[in-house]
């Protein structure tokens, strides 16, 4: 069984991951827009769910192994208990057990409801999975937004909707449990009250006990079956969730990324050629497409489309037209419509294609592996691409060099160096057709400039088919080929080699190409080499998980025992306890009154047994026992409830309110595991172990008091088989506590694989490395595939040792008192018994403390985590006055910064930006521009003080702070849900601020065309903003910042993503809707943004080189500025931006 139980799990992890990966990009998409809550609620994510089904629904598949008990064993069970009782009580014995299967049906029912319970609860759970998935991947976000508290709230309401049914399902279930165990009793009553007033049978102690066992027995393989037929209702629900995942995902079929029916395009002779005919693409199928929502956009190319082979090929447009869905249509990735009969699209795939995606995709791997990405290591083709892209400055900042982690969606790198690894990793393969998603918007002039001369003129990418996107025209256009422009409608058509035909199509984009000239370098140089002394100790980053050693901590035990009693444990203890004694009195006592009753069949005639009033009064103490028995589990199921919520509670605080440091040395799937698998361990198995062992302990205390009442030598042999069973129990717990702790630890690596590949799945099709991931996938399971086998390997060894040193014991001791002793029978029935019971429930209770250690370890992964390394808290004295900020002054007094303790990334500086004028913008190149800007937001280790509207920053509360000033990112993180969702997460605006905002950004500009597909507060985002372009996501978080109206705005390449035009319109809106008082940070690469600033930053190697006005800059001989300034082709025009900013 242990062996078919590991190859499940195995088969059913691989069968998910191979499945997951033919996954169309658009499936995400099209579920998140037909969702009809405007606030995000039931939105479900692809990887949210895969992570729930890869966890909590293969971990219930598996608990199903105790199958064989339901189907066979417990059959067999029923069937020699009937026939023992009909030799012992007669006919008498069926009419107790047509009872029994009358009532059959009442569990049946109770397991319906049940089944429903789960199928709802499953669902809440794939909901706060998703919550806690999106908010741990835009967590730099919230924090920085200060919105820790609001979401933590949010993923409270969450567990509050997945705890109500939690509640229900306990609650059913112990009604299954009380049911199943009062129906052994009733039957038992039956046929003894059958027994007496109808067959007048005397009930002599030899009846009564030995079918007391029987019944017993009974109760016991019933009581067995009914915690099975719970698991078995949960493996059900989990398993119809993971056929329903594989029955209703839209696949993409490998045939769909060449479709063809009509053969090559006219002049070409083979089907090599790369080329669109007569198509269009939707993101879902045209029946399914909402005009509510983004997805309902359709790319068309009117004519033919042939790109050039060996040569580069252009895709120019405006922000939002449609550019990488051109690409995403080459792949295969888009929903293809015939138009016409001769309508195709063909992307070879025999000589190879590499991706480099706008939102740049890469592994929690080195640097190296990044690059090669499973290819085979040619060092000097290697060195040849470091140099070409512009990487070998980047890696001497690394004291690994190319060995260097990039940590998880690489946390290490800035955006550029991100863009530059994947530009690496396109031309480091061998792939004859590479597709360019605008590598260049990341990066600075002077190293866009290197990429294009040194890298797309290089020797590499000879006679290579390159399709290049990008908004930089003038600086690609002397290497373009053939050019393809797509227009604010989505309608794509080919030029040939004529640019001007294409940017005279479009007046954005001849407005974007004369603003590029202005920018365009001439330096050769890229940046200077960093000196020694700046080397960032950097390599290993993602720390491995601690695995603890020994018994679990009482610090773990303690978290969960103040958990479960809220503010009142002790009382709660009592109460339990209290409980638990009572009902182990009232068993011993109605087993002794059986025993009385027996007795006066020895005394007196069975006409003179007054049988009705014995059979009314152990009907009583019966219900007694119920009465207490479901008071006293109520009693802990609410605390259980209670213990899931705060603990829960504290785990999500603790992570919202980390360190950076600490999420980025820490895997997402690391954390998910903790709030899915651990937190499900707390809910479900950890206190029903807890529940177990706190029974049997009170049981086994009251059988051995109830055993040495009668007979006191049994002190002896029960002491013994407790030694004996302990001492077993003391080596399973050394093997299992390790074995339990490691496989927690390696199902981590698991998950982050899974989601890596989720998150990189047009990359890993578009490079055609299904299968070296599939590889990877399979080598993972396998580890964690022999500790699970192992696991179940120890659990066996453990239960045959406790059966057969039961089995032993109970047998000598019956032969014993049966023929060894001068007892009274009574006596001996009940002794015996009571010795049974406590031999069986001491080697049990050995068992479940076992299990209880095994399962606390998820606890006490908790408990770890609820002590990492947090930011400061809020407390009363850090808040700021009601009217706080009134100003943007920002005032910095001997600041030096450390990303971490180990390095300083800002060296000591002292700066000035004062509200007397309109706005302060900044520009930081070549440096550690997003050192600053943690900084200023106390993200990061910062010494010195800087000053907020007079305030010391450090002297405030986080979320005031933070709350206080917006920051739109170079790769802006936005939520699945509604527009107005990602706006407003919080209900604070009304519509009319909303939409003035999204007007004021430009970007409805961006879709100018029929109202269908144009954007509104309604139209839904998917996780991650998947579903709007790069360029988009820019804009929205404009809107989010105008709507914010922050004195401090800090734009971090806020603009890299979109074309000059809407650039234009967000420096406008900035200028009119921005207010006097209103400090504006800014980070940026093009020259154009940034020369009317009033005053302009140069940092390199985190030392501030120049800070003055444009126009003392731009005086300054020999000046780091002017040098940029003077080695732009249009140097002129910037000279006379600055003159007419300085003149107005």
């Amino acid at each position: 069984m242990a062996r078919t139980m590991a190859r499940l799990e195995s088969i059913l992890t691989q069968l998910l991951f191979d499945f997951s990966l033919q996954i169309r990009v658009a499936a995400e998409r099209t579920e998140a827009g037909s969702t009809t809550d405007s606030k995000q609620k039931g939105t479900s994510s692809v990887i949210g769910k895969i992570n729930n089904l890869a966890t909590v629904d293969i971990a219930n598949t598996t608990a199903t192994r105790d199958l064989v008990l339901v189907v066979w064993y417990l059959p067999i069970q029923v069937t020699l208990s009937s026939i023992f009782l009909y030799l012992v009580l007669g006919w008498s014995a069926f009419v107790g057990l047509a009872l029994m299967v009358a009532l059959l049906p009442v569990p049946g029912y109770l397991t319906t409801l049940l089944r429903h319970a789960q199928v709802e609860k499953m669902k809440k759970t794939d909901q706060r999975t998703q919550l806690v998935t999106e908010t741990m991947n835009v967590l730099r976000t919230i924090k920085l937004f200060g919105w820790e508290v609001k979401f933590e709230e949010k993923i409270a309401e969450r567990r509050d909707e997945e705890l109500l049914w939690v509640w229900k399902g306990k609650l059913l279930n112990l009604i299954v449990m009380l049911v199943n165990n009062v129906i052994p009793t009733l039957t038992m009553l039956a046929a003894y009250a059958t027994a007496t007033l109808v067959m007048r049978i005397e009930l002599t102690a030899s009846i009564v006990f030995s079918s007391i066992l029987v019944f017993d027995s009974l109760r016991n393989e019933i009581q067995a079956a009914n915690s099975t037929i719970g698991a078995l209702v949960r493996g059900k629900v989990s398993l119809d969730r993971i056929n329903d995942f594989f029955k209703e995902t839209e696949l993409l079929h490998p045939y769909e990324a060449c479709h063809d029916l009509s053969g090559p395009p006219s002049g070409s002779s083979q089907n090599n050629d790369v080329y669109l005919r007569n198509a269009s693409f939707t993101w879902s199928p045209v029946s399914e497409t909402e005009s509510s929502t983004p997805g309902s956009f359709r790319l068309t190319v009117p004519g033919e489309i042939q790109f050039m082979e060996g040569a580069i090929n252009l895709i120019i447009g405006p922000t939002g037209a449609g550019k990488t869905s051109l690409l995403m249509a080459l792949l295969g990735e888009m929903q293809f419509v015939q138009t016409q009969p001769d309508s195709a699209f063909n992307l070879p795939r025999t000589g190879g294609v590499a991706l480099a995606v706008q939102e740049p995709w890469v592994q929690n791997e080195t640097i190296r592996d990044n690059i090669l990405f499973h290819s085979p290591f040619e060092e000097e083709r290697y060195k040849k691409v470091l140099y070409q892209c512009a990487l070998e400055p980047d890696l001497e900042l690394f004291e690994a060099g190319d060995l260097t982690e990039v940590g998880e969606r690489g946390l290490t790198l800035s955006g550029g160096q991100k863009a530059r690894l994947t530009l690496a990793r396109a031309i480091y393969s061998k792939a004859q057709v590479i597709l360019l998603d605008d590598v260049l918007a990341a990066l600075d002039v002077h190293t866009a400039k290197w990429i294009v001369d040194k890298c797309l003129k290089g020797d590499l990418v000879k006679g290579r088919t390159i399709l290049l996107i990008t908004h930089n025209i003038a600086l690609v256009r002397p290497i373009a080929d053939f050019v393809v422009s797509i227009d604010s409608n989505g309608v794509a058509n080919g030029h040939g080699r004529n640019l001007m035909e294409a940017l005279e199509v479009e007046a954005a984009l001849q407005e974007n190409y004369e603003k590029d000239k202005i920018e365009t370098s001439e330096a050769e140089d890229l940046v200077d080499k960093p000196s020694e002394e700046d080397r960032k100790a950097a390599g290993k980053l993602i720390l491995e998980e601690e695995v603890q050693q020994g018994d679990v901590s009482w610090k773990a035990w303690r978290l969960f025992f103040n958990a479960l009693g809220g503010e009142h444990t002790v009382l709660f203890a009592t109460v339990l306890v209290a409980g638990q004694i009572f009902e182990g009195f009232i068993l011993n006592f109605n087993l002794w009154y059986l025993g009385y009753w027996s007795s006066q069949y020895e005394n007196h005639p069975a006409s003179d047994v007054p049988v009705a009033r014995y059979l009314g009064t152990y009907v009583g103490l019966t219900l007694i026992w119920v009465a207490n028995n479901l008071s006293k589990d109520v009693w802990y199921t609410l605390g259980t409830l209670r213990a899931s919520r705060t603990i829960h509670r504290l785990l999500a605080q603790s992570i919202l309110g980390a360190t950076l440091r600490w999420l980025d040395e820490t895997p997402v799937a690391r954390v998910i595991t903790r709030m899915t698998l651990d937190i499900g361990s707390v809910d479900g198995t950890l206190v029903f172990f807890v529940d177990g062992f706190i029974s049997l302990l009170m049981s086994a205390v009251n059988n051995l008091i109830g055993a040495v009442f009668f007979v006191p030598i049994f002190m002896v042999p029960g002491l013994v088989v407790a030694a004996i069973g302990t001492f077993t129990g003391r080596r399973y717990m050394k093997a299992q506590l390790s074995v339990r702790r490691e496989l927690s630890k390696v199902k981590a690596p698991m998950l982050s694989h899974f989601s890596a590949a989720m998150t990189g799945l047009v990359s890993i099709r578009a490079y055609g490395a299904e299968e070296t991931f599939k590889d990877e996938s399979r080598r993972r399971t396998d580890h964690y595939v022999r500790i699970a086998r192992l696991n179940y390997d120890l659990n066996r060894w453990i239960g045959v040792r406790i059966d057969s040193l039961g089995a032993v014991f109970t047998g000598a001791l019956a032969a014993y008192l049966t023929y060894g002793s001068t007892i009274k029978a009574a006596n001996i029935g009940f002794s015996l018994n009571k010795a049974v019971e406590f031999a069986t429930w001491t080697l049990h209770l050995v068992l479940v403390s076992n299990l209880v250690q095994v399962e606390a370890t998820s606890l006490e992964r908790i408990a770890a985590f609820i002590e990492i390394e947090q930011e400061p808290k809020s407390t009363e004295s850090g808040k700021p006055p009601a009217s706080w900020p009134t100003t943007g002054d920002i005032q910095v007094e001997n600041l030096t910064a450390r990303y971490s303790k180990r390095r300083a990334d800002l060296q000591c500086f002292t700066i000035y930006l004062s509200k007397s004028v309109r706005e302060s913008e900044l520009e930081l190149l070549e440096g550690l521009e997003s050192s600053l800007t943690l900084a200023l937001l106390r993200a990061i280790v910062t010494k010195g003080t800087v000053y907020f509207d007079r305030l010391p920053t450090d002297q405030v509360n986080l979320d005031a702070l933070r709350s206080s000033i917006t920051i739109i990112p170079q790769s802006p993180e936005l939520l699945s849900g509604t527009l107005r969702f990602n706006l407003d997460p919080f209900d604070e605006y009304d519509d009319a601020t909303l939409n003035n905002a999204l007007n004021a950004s430009g970007l409805l500009s961006t879709r100018p065309g029929s109202e269908e597909g144009r954007f509104n507060l309604d139209s839904i985002i998917a996780s991650g903003g998947t579903n709007v372009s790069a360029g988009q996501r820019q804009i929205i978080s404009l809107a989010r910042a105008i709507v914010r109206s922050s004195k401090f705005l800090i734009l971090d390449e806020a603009t890299s993503a979109i074309d000059h035009e809407t650039d234009s319109i967000i420096q406008n809106t900035l200028r009119r809707e921005l207010g006097a008082d209103v400090t504006v940070l800014t980070i940026a690469h093009r020259l154009q943004t940034i020369m009317d600033a009033d005053r302009i930053m140069v940092l390199d190697a985190g030392r501030i080189v120049e800070f003055a006005s444009p126009t003392d800059l731009l005086s300054k001989e020999h000046g780091a500025f002017k040098a940029l300034v003077d080695g732009s082709s249009d140097r002129g025009h910037l000279y006379e931006l600055v003159k007419v900013r300085s003149s107005s």
